[in-house]
């Protein structure tokens, strides 16, 4: 995928009771463990905003922790209800490809 086209997800659900799966309009499949997306909240009370600073407990978030439901926002992001309660992240779609964990995988 080229720099100036944003990433663009055809569908969007659970990979498993607990991850998030999903598939992009090039064809890519990703499968985000829960934990680990929801350790990644871009949020200001995940992030601090001035210094990029995670300020995210690590162990404060369940072993178990999954999205109870996800919802999109325009065509650019989603938001995740999570099962600890938190609800204010906005992950946006280019977050979302660059987090993708097989990908990550080969950088």
């Amino acid at each position: 995928m080229n720099q100036t086209s944003a990433p663009v997800p055809t569908e969007i659900g659970r990979a498993n009771q607990h991850d998030v799966k999903i598939i992009w309009q090039d064809g890519h499949e990703s499968v985000y463990p829960a934990r680990e997306l929801r350790l990644k909240c871009p949020c200001a009370g995940c992030v601090d905003e001035m210094t990029g600073a995670i300020r995210i407990i690590a162990t404060s978030i369940p072993p178990d922790v999954h999205p109870l439901k996800i919802d999109l926002i325009g065509r650019y992001a989603i938001t995740i209800h999570w099962s600890d309660g938190h609800r204010t992240g906005i992950y946006a779609f280019q977050l979302l490809r660059a987090l993708c964990p097989c990908c990550a995988a080969k950088s």
